[in-house]
């Protein structure tokens, strides 16, 4: 026997859970939201059932769709669940299957589908829906309709899955840094001048010593305490944007690859030059956060949260512009960085392509 799910029992199961629809021309996609403390949670539901065809890209456009919408109205955190309605699972699989975020509800099954490959619970919703489809099986309303709240054991699902998706969302990886140069600084200012001699980056040290993790160590290290405020300020507020953006592994591999690049460009230059000098910081490592940044913007259309390309350009340009017309600073690594970091980041997106606004989680992805 098929059990027909009735969208406006399913809209209702929204609105008693504290969701607003979004209105919208095409009642095959609809979604509804409910903003929380810690941002905006968005489900997004496809009738696949009236005949609708969705292709990959068709339906990675819609996301994107609700998460500039969202944007728009200056919502910054948007963790995004897709949730198709199909009596056909398989051919809805072709499109919905490779995203982590993406249910299906299997009308003549009446069942919830989630891939292995897929979050295995959204905020508590897993066993909302469960219970909705369970009832809907037997021919009854739901709890939900019955009593007009939702029970006490979902709300404290959905409570914990806040609190592990709010833990999971921090840059965890922009903290360890920033962290850790402030240690590494703390110590540098207590033994003197030993952390230096042994770190700081300068091509004949590499050349002559074979010091290689230089490239690494000059890094972590930073002539006083304006140096070292002037890169973590930057490094916190971009370097979150960017990590959750992207995740965290690529991150970090961006954040290094960054700064190795940074400090490569610097010894090449050292080398055309003729101008040995050593050097400390991690400047080409945060430019390359910056220029990663800056192609994330450009890939959202010139927007994205308060960044605009406009403002990153400029940012980008006056640091720039700051360091070559200041006595004493790298600006070879710094350029370097930035390119790096912005190639780095277009890599990422192909490898990628539904970026963490993403897994974000949910648009987060988050």
């Amino acid at each position: 026997m098929e059990y027909v799910i009735v969208t406006e029992k399913l809209e209702c199961l929204f609105e008693k859970n504290g969701y607003h629809k979004v209105p919208s021309n095409l009642p095959e996609f609809t979604f509804y939201y409910r903003r929380e403390y810690q941002g905006v949670v968005v489900i997004h539901v496809i009738d696949y059932r009236t005949g609708v065809s969705v292709s990959e890209d068709q339906f990675t456009h819609l996301k994107q769709k609700i998460l500039e919408f969202m944007h728009e109205r200056g919502e910054q955190e948007v963790h995004l669940l897709s949730l198709v309605l199909t009596s056909d699972a398989q051919r809805a699989r072709q499109f919905s299957a490779s995203d982590s975020f993406c249910w299906m509800i299997d009308t003549k099954s009446n069942r919830l589908v989630i891939h292995e490959n897929q979050a295995d619970d959204f905020y508590g919703w897993k066993g909302i829906l469960e219970e909705f489809l369970l009832s809907s099986a037997k021919g009854g309303d739901t709890a939900y309709e019955q009593s007009g709240t939702t029970p006490y054991a979902s709300r404290r699902a959905d409570r914990r899955h806040w609190d592990k998706a709010r833990i999971k969302g921090l840059p965890w990886v922009t903290l360890c840094l920033v962290v850790s140069n402030v240690i590494v600084f703390l110590i540098c200012t207590f033994t003197g001048r030993m952390l230096y001699n042994k770190g700081a980056l300068g091509v004949m040290m590499v050349i002559e010593d074979g010091s290689f993790y230089r490239v690494l160590t000059s890094m972590f290290l930073h002539t006083d305490s304006g140096h070292l405020f002037s890169n973590m300020i930057i490094l916190y507020y971009v370097g979150e944007i960017v990590e959750k953006r992207i995740g965290h592994l690529p991150y970090t591999v961006l954040y290094f690859l960054s700064g190795i690049a940074g400090s490569i460009v610097s010894m090449g230059y050292e080398l055309l030059s003729g101008d040995y000098i050593s050097s400390v910081g991690a400047s080409g490592a945060v430019f390359g956060v910056e220029g990663a940044l800056l192609f994330l913007v450009i890939l959202q259309r010139g927007r994205m949260e308060s960044v605009t390309i406009g403002r990153m350009v400029f940012v980008i340009a006056f640091s720039l512009y700051c360091g070559f017309t200041s006595t004493d600073v790298n600006n070879a690594a710094h350029i370097g960085g930035v390119l790096m970091g912005f190639a780095l980041a277009a890599c990422f997106c192909m490898l990628r392509p539904y970026f963490r606004t993403g897994k974000d989680e949910g648009i987060n992805e988050n």
